[in-house]
């Protein structure tokens, strides 16, 4: 049997087996060619192919933006026509994802104006808009979430500049007078909660510098979905190591400035708003160091530059602050001193120099709130500047901010506890 099948097994095919000729090929190829084109001429068929496009239309128009650059955010993607040679576009433009309306000028790297050479931020070009002039993108977002937008901007004047961003009606105005590093031009970040799933994000210029050849320079434009942290248990503070913030660029080395905005429900630090009117800086383990995790806040500009919180609180009850205070390695000028508020209680507190291998220390501070929600606010003591600059802001560093209840109270069932037992075993040793 087993020579049999072996036999069987190498047997020549059997005629009906054999590969099909060449002409068989060609006419088989022939009719389904047919009768595809036969389908695709039938309404049925023009009817599934229409709703199968209709629908891949509709899911490509539902893409939301990701966490990232917009589309063409760092302006280097090249128009239809090329870089202009003197960068200067009237009315609408050719900008590749970007609608703009007035003077509108691409500039590159190393491009002077008058004998002042001009700042791109990152890469070989940016925008700067002349006066009333704004460029806008279209995003498809997620209504009712809330969204960061990160951009570098640089003034070209000595005068005062300003930039508006907007996603309407949501709007904010940033200063651009003070320059917080020597490198010309700072990233800043902006927060709007959408009312629609399509929004339209805006940078304009609002003209009040009175040289219409000013006006700010802008590139590196980010969005970010803001991820909105629950508040812990045993903390009283939402976002208290500030790891919840807006975009950063991994190569962006000069941090995030986080202007004024007194609006703790729309703020790019989820739970945090900033009171004055000068910035605080969003830092990040890659360049600064940071106490714990990968973010924390460089406070700037002494009593100009004020974060705080407010934080749900028992009236009368007895509670502790304790946050990590340290310096951020970038080279800033000594002291560093963070003055620390909590209700009523204010103190402040100097570093003194890292515990162990560490560059920062833990510090408290006692106070007994007096409402159900208490006031929790950090600023620097001093205006400190960097060592090898003497104009660049920087200043102490905080991070792992936490509030909770600290009653005294704490430990007497122990003591209660020990008191009792030892009244017992001294009742027992009198009775003996």
């Amino acid at each position: 049997s087993h020579s049999h099948s072996r036999s069987h097994s190498h047997s020549t095919k059997h005629p009906r087996e054999r590969a099909p000729s060449k002409t068989t090929v060609l006419l088989l190829e022939g009719r389904d060619r047919d009768l595809g084109e036969k389908m695709a001429h039938t309404p049925k068929f023009r009817k599934c192919l229409s709703l199968i496009l209709l629908v891949f239309a509709h899911l490509a128009s539902q893409i939301l933006a990701e966490d990232g650059l917009v589309a063409n955010g760092d302006f280097e993607t090249i128009p239809s026509g090329g870089f202009p040679n003197d960068g200067a576009i009237e009315g609408p433009t050719t900008i590749p994802s970007w609608t703009s309306n007035g003077t509108v000028e691409l500039v590159e790297s190393g491009q002077k104006q008058g004998g002042m050479i001009l700042i791109v931020p990152e890469g070989r070009h940016a925008v700067r808009l002349g006066n009333d002039a704004e460029i806008s993108q279209e995003l498809k977002v997620e209504k009712g979430a809330l969204y960061s937008v990160t951009f570098s901007a640089a003034r070209t004047c000595a005068q005062l500049e300003s930039l508006n961003v907007s996603v309407p009606p949501s709007s904010q105005t940033i200063d651009l007078q003070t320059l917080y590093s020597v490198q010309g031009w700072d990233t800043y970040t902006y927060a709007f909660e959408p009312e629609e799933e399509t929004v339209r994000l805006v940078f304009r210029n609002p003209g009040m510098e009175d040289d219409p050849t000013c006006g700010p320079i802008i590139d590196d434009i980010a969005i970010k979905k803001i991820f909105i942290p629950d508040r812990p248990k045993d903390n009283a503070v939402n976002n208290g190591d500030f790891e919840s913030g807006p975009w950063m660029f991994r190569n962006g080395s000069l941090g995030v400035l986080i202007p004024t905005n007194l609006d703790e429900e729309t703020s790019s630090l989820p739970g945090w708003i900033v009171e004055t009117n000068r910035a605080v800086r969003y830092i990040d383990s890659y360049h600064f160091n940071v106490p714990q995790g990968k973010r924390a806040i460089e406070l700037l500009s002494g009593k100009e530059g004020i974060i705080s919180q407010m934080v749900e609180t028992t009236p009368e009850k007895p509670y502790t602050m304790t946050f990590s205070l340290g310096q951020a390695g970038d080279k800033c000028k000594q002291p560093l001193a963070v003055m620390a508020f909590a209700g009523d209680q204010a103190q402040n507190f100097h570093y003194t120099g890292p515990d162990s291998n560490s560059s920062f220390q833990s510090v408290s501070l006692n106070f007994t709130a007096k409402a159900d929600r208490t006031r929790i606010a950090f600023y620097s003591v001093y205006y400190n500047t960097r060592t090898d600059d003497m104009s660049s802001l920087c200043g102490p560093v905080v991070d792992d901010v936490r509030v909770w209840f600290s009653s005294s109270c704490r430990n007497g069932p122990r003591f209660w506890a020990f008191g009792v037992g030892l009244g017992l075993w001294l009742l027992v040793w009198a009775l003996v």
